[in-house]
C-alpha cells in the first residue's frame, strides 16, 4: 500500500472458529512476530492485564518479536500492559501501535519514543465528532447513563464508546452483543465521511482514522520496519468476524488467531511458547 490516503487492500478470507483447531506448532516454527489486540483479548476491556498474562507476554520478548496493536491510546497501553509487564520483559521487542496503527512507539534509551504519528486534520475531527453525535441520536444509542465521555478525540483517531470509556465490563458486554448496533452507526457515519476509515471497534465503540489505516496498514507496515513478511507475523485478537477490526490484519495475510477472552489468549500463549525455537537470538 503506498500513501495513507489509499483505500487498504485486502481479501476476503475464511478463520478458524477457534484457536483450537490451529496447527500451533507450525505457526511456532514459522512465526518472526506475534501480534496482539488488546481489549478483550490481552484484558478485559478497559482493564489491567493479569500477571499471568504479563508473564506470558515477557517471555514472548525472550524468544521473538512482540507488538500490540489496539485502538486504544498509548495511556491506555500504559495503564493496561506496560504496568504489568515484569522487569525482565526485553522492551527492544516489544512494539506498541496504538489508535490501531495510527501511531507506533518503540523503546529507545530507556524510553517509549513516538516514532510516527497519522493525526486527523481538525476540520475532519469536527465532522467525525459531529457525524458520530448525529447518527447515535438517530439510531437510539446516545445512552442517558455513561461512565466517562462518548466520544473521544485521540488526535489520530476520533473514538465513539456508547457507555463512556470507564463503563464496567459488564454493562459493555451486554450492550451490543452481536455488534448491529456498532455496526449500523458505522455504517451511517461511512455514508457522511467517504473519505475516511470508519471501523467497529471494540465491545461498544466506533472508531474512525485516516483512510487505510487500519490493523492491515500497522501490520505491514511493523513489516516494513522489521524486515518482516506479513505472513511470517502471527496476529491475536477477538474481533476476527469482517466487521471487526482485527479482520484486517487477518486479509493482510498474518497467520490469524481467534480468540473469545483473555483466558484463551494466555492458553493459546502457553501452547505457543512449547513450539517456538528458544534461541534467544532475534534481533528485530
Amino acid at each position: 500500500m503506498n500513501g495513507i490516503g489509499m483505500e487498504t487492500l485486502t481479501t476476503q478470507v475464511e478463520i478458524a472458529s477457534s484457536w483450537k483447531q490451529l496447527d500451533i506448532d507450525d505457526m511456532g516454527a514459522r512465526a518472526k512476530v506475534v501480534a496482539f489486540d488488546l481489549d478483550n483479548t490481552l484484558a478485559r476491556s478497559k482493564m489491567r492485564m493479569s500477571e499471568h498474562i504479563g508473564s506470558l507476554l515477557s517471555q514472548l520478548t525472550h524468544i521473538t518479536t512482540v507488538a500490540i496493536v489496539s485502538g486504544g491510546r498509548f495511556e491506555q497501553f500504559r495503564d493496561q500492559v506496560l504496568q504489568v509487564l515484569p522487569d525482565a520483559t526485553d522492551n527492544s521487542r516489544l512494539h506498541l501501535m496504538p489508535t490501531s496503527g495510527t501511531r507506533y512507539y518503540r523503546w529507545h534509551n530507556d524510553a517509549w519514543l513516538r516514532v510516527y504519528a497519522h493525526d486527523l486534520s481538525e476540520a475532519d475531527r469536527k465532522r467525525a465528532i459531529a457525524s458520530l453525535t448525529l447518527h447515535a441520536h438517530e439510531l437510539d444509542l446516545w445512552e442517558s447513563r455513561t461512565w466517562g465521555p462518548q466520544i473521544e478525540d485521540r488526535g489520530s483517531q476520533i473514538t465513539f464508546s456508547a457507555l463512556g470509556q470507564l463503563a464496567p465490563v459488564e454493562a459493555k458486554d451486554a450492550w451490543d452483543p452481536d455488534n448491529a448496533k456498532k455496526n449500523a452507526l458505522a455504517a451511517a457515519v461511512r455514508a457522511d465521511l467517504p473519505h475516511l476509515q470508519v471501523r467497529s471497534g471494540g465491545s461498544t465503540s466506533v472508531d474512525i482514522s485516516a483512510k487505510g489505516i487500519d490493523k492491515a496498514y500497522a501490520v505491514r507496515k511493523l513489516g516494513d520496519i522489521l524486515g518482516v513478511a506479513v505472513p511470517e507475523m502471527i496476529f491475536v485478537g477477538d474481533r476476527m468476524d469482517p466487521q471487526g477490526n482485527d479482520y484486517p490484519a487477518a486479509c493482510a495475510g498474518t497467520m490469524p488467531v481467534r480468540v473469545a477472552n483473555p483466558d484463551e489468549t494466555a492458553a493459546f500463549v502457553e501452547e505457543l511458547l512449547h513450539s517456538m525455537p528458544h534461541s534467544g537470538t532475534s534481533t528485530l
